[in-house]
């Protein structure tokens, strides 16, 4: 059991059996429930060769931590799918210029959960965050990104500000989201290489974190509340960026890395739709 994990949650566990299968060991079901949703995975694990064991209620809440695990667990392997280095991700054959978020200092793991949803909707290449300080990838962060945690490489650094001084000497434009910063998300070309660094909702990003970054911008703000979730403020960056991107064709987004972007403000955003 050492070199294993406990994955819980439908979502979490279809999407392995779609995307990595041949990384579950085991799966276990609550023998009580019959509904149609567990049929239908009961079905795809059998059709898988997956071994199914039917326990009581009880037993799972203990595996799980009593974390809500729907009644579906599965015992997975460590080494089923290894967590590849920032290098790995840029060196790969990337259809588009790279499209990175990075956390800074998020603690709690249903944000992470959502922000690694946001990221895979969104077509991001990959979610970076620190190895100290913040959550890393366990059952509740797999959960809650409802399959996005199988499909969105997370990269956990030692060292948050070399990474991305190391992401700059590759090409990579760093923008970082700041309440307080004076350009405008909308107005920020976000066609090349980029990695977008956002921070805990409260504290924000530390200071050596918004020092390295290249720019930072503000998400506009139209309403009584002062500040965003971070997985609402990550979907709204990635969602920009994306939006931008689909405007331009992909031969036309520059280099897929070079010496990045321009380190300005350009009037992509809300100029280019008057």
């Amino acid at each position: 059991m050492s070199s294993s994990r406990i994955v819980f949650g439908f979502h979490a566990i279809l999407a392995l059996l779609r995307q990595n299968d041949g990384s579950i060991e085991e799966i276990w079901v609550d023998k009580a429930r019959k509904d149609a949703r567990m049929q239908r995975l009961l079905k795809q694990a059998e059709q898988n060769g997956l071994r199914v064991v039917q326990m009581e209620r009880e037993r799972l809440d203990s595996l799980a931590a009593h974390g809500r695990h729907q009644g579906v667990l599965a015992r997975v392997s460590a080494a089923g799918r290894p967590y590849r280095d920032i290098h790995d991700i840029l060196a790969s054959d990337l259809p588009e210029p790279p499209l990175l978020l990075v956390l800074d200092g998020v603690e709690d793991p249903h944000n992470l959960g959502a922000c690694l949803r946001v990221a895979d909707a969104m077509g991001a290449h990959a979610v970076i965050a620190p190895k100290d300080r913040a959550a890393g990838l366990n059952a509740t962060v797999r959960k809650v990104a409802c399959g996005a945690a199988e499909t969105v490489p997370f990269i956990a650094v030692t060292n948050l500000a070399r990474t991305l001084r190391e992401l700059k000497e590759a090409g990579i434009w760093i923008v970082g989201a700041a309440a307080d910063a004076e350009a405008d998300l909308f107005d920020t070309e976000l066609i090349g290489p980029l990695a977008l660094v956002l921070g805990a909702e409260g504290s924000g990003l530390r200071r050596l974190t918004a020092e390295t970054c290249d720019i930072r911008v503000r998400i506009p703000m139209f309403g009584t509340v002062e500040s965003l979730n971070v997985s609402v403020a990550s979907g709204i960056c990635l969602y920009e960026a994306r939006r931008q991107r689909n405007r331009v064709p992909i031969d036309k987004r520059g280099p897929h890395l070079d010496n990045g972007p321009p380190r300005g403000i350009s009037s992509v955003g809300r100029a280019a739709d008057s």
